[in-house]
């Protein structure tokens, strides 16, 4: 008998519980918990009706505390929402409900109808500008960070700064701004710690490049290359790799050695059969810029490549600074496509996949007063039809000759064009009665010079 009663009391109890269970979390699904806000105004213990009647007839002053110091004080307005506010409401009591009593804290953001878009816009720009003004002559602090270096992975320790956290309280500010009074608090920003996920992160990051090399091709020639031959130190931050460098890389100066062809001097096999050697002037060719080398060399090694090509690596000079040329190994690097000029011969030579498409007698640069049209390879920047040449003679008179064919190939305006002007075609006429610079040609021959020509195919004059 007792056993029963056991039994029935047990039974009894646990009824109580589950009904107790049930009654307090229906009382949490129909009312929000402590600690629950909507825009700044408290809704503990109220249903999605109460809640929302509260929040409808609160009046916003538009008011900004920093501090507990009065930054803005704009003019009272009566908040507006729109008719599916009330759905919204009850989207946050669901989003907070427990079955047992909670004191988790919500601040949850109802956007009324009326907003007023420039008051908002005049709030966060004073509080920036006070937070500015709060800021001056303050130290800001300085994250922790992993740094790389010779194969090795150190952690550089945080300091410590007096800067107030701006970007916090702008956050806060985007969180607060629909509340009646807007309350903020400005603290010292706190630097990330050596401690934090975020730097141990770094560190595991940057442990790839230890010991790392890569195959790097360079205009079809292959390079072992190590990290520790170009990179001088890293980081990784914000998801990114970060490479410093070494100035003067002992490998990046063999390859451009070996390889390189801006500033070259080039061995051209000129019209007749003759080789010579050009001089070392001119624009066309590239170049391998070591700090793009370390970048490329660092992320393929971190993403644990076998090779990588370093045609994003080059540079080149004049017009266009990305490089000409590369990859180009016919003619020792000048190609197939070609315009020759002779000063001495004063005949220009037009080649296409290595054919002569087009040949004209020309009349260069002013030789009697070192207006001499320059000697080395260069390439042509660009193509224009119709246009006025501008510029100051060689007696200091300004000009303007109007053309019709224009390929330029120096940044001082050296080019190939038409001279409708000149009467002496003869081939001394270039020692005293020569050109400003450029290249002159006979009308009948610089259309079909130009047509001959492509933007970026070198021009070898000697």
């Amino acid at each position: 008998m007792k056993k029963k009663q056991l039994w029935t009391w047990l039974g009894i109890g646990l009824a109580v519980v589950v009904l107790v269970g049930l009654g307090s979390g229906y009382y949490h699904h129909t009312h929000f918990n402590q600690n629950v806000k909507i825009n700044g105004i408290k809704v503990s213990g109220l249903t999605v009706e109460q809640a929302y009647q509260k929040i409808k007839a609160t009046k916003v002053t538009n008011r900004v505390y920093l501090n507990n110091h009065l930054v803005f004080d704009g003019k009272d307005s009566q908040p507006v929402y729109g008719k599916d506010a009330k759905q919204k409401v009850s989207q946050m009591l669901a989003k907070q409900a427990s079955v047992l009593p909670s004191d988790k804290q919500y601040n949850f953001v109802l956007a009324p109808q009326n907003t007023n878009k420039l008051v908002e816009a005049d709030m966060k720009a004073t509080l920036e500008f006070r937070l500015g003004q709060l800021n001056e002559g303050k130290k800001l602090p300085v994250d922790a960070k992993a740094v790389w270096h010779n194969n090795k992975v150190s952690v550089i320790e945080a300091k410590q700064g007096t800067a107030l956290d701006q970007e916090q309280v702008l956050k806060d500010f985007a969180k607060e701004k629909f509340a009646p009074t807007i309350r903020l608090t400005a603290k010292v920003k706190k630097p990330l710690s050596s401690r934090s996920t975020t730097v141990q992160k770094e560190k595991q990051a940057l442990k790839k490049l230890n010991n790392g090399s890569v195959k790097y091709q360079v205009a079809g020639h292959n390079y072992q290359v190590k990290a520790t031959d170009v990179i001088k130190e890293a980081t990784y931050q914000n998801g990114k790799y970060q490479f410093t460098p070494i100035k003067a890389a002992t490998v990046i100066q063999k390859i451009n050695a070996e390889q390189a062809t801006l500033g070259k001097k080039f061995k051209f096999k000129t019209h007749d059969g003759k080789v010579i050697t050009t001089a070392a002037d001119g624009d066309y060719g590239w170049k391998i810029m070591t700090s793009r080398a370390a970048d490329t060399i660092g992320n393929a090694i971190v993403k644990k490549q076998a090779s990588v090509d370093a045609k994003a690596d080059i540079y080149g000079q004049g017009y266009d600074t990305r490089g000409i040329g590369y990859g180009v190994t016919q003619n020792d690097g000048l190609g197939n496509t070609y315009a020759e000029v002779s000063i001495a011969d004063q005949h220009a030579w037009f080649y296409r996949d290595g054919k002569l498409v087009a040949s004209a007698d020309v009349v260069t640069g002013k030789h009697s007063t070192g207006d001499d049209t320059p000697k080395g390879v260069w390439y042509i920047m660009y193509q224009q039809m119709h246009t006025t040449l501008r510029g100051t003679g060689d007696n200091g008179k300004p000009y303007a000759s109007p053309v019709t064919y224009w390929s330029p190939f120096t940044l001082s305006g050296c080019g190939f064009h038409d001279a409708s002007w000149r009467r002496n075609w003869s081939s001394s006429a270039y020692l005293n009665d020569g050109s400003n610079g450029c290249v002159n040609m006979h009308p009948a021959d610089a259309g079909t010079a130009f047509k001959a020509l492509s933007v970026k195919e070198p021009v070898i004059i000697y």
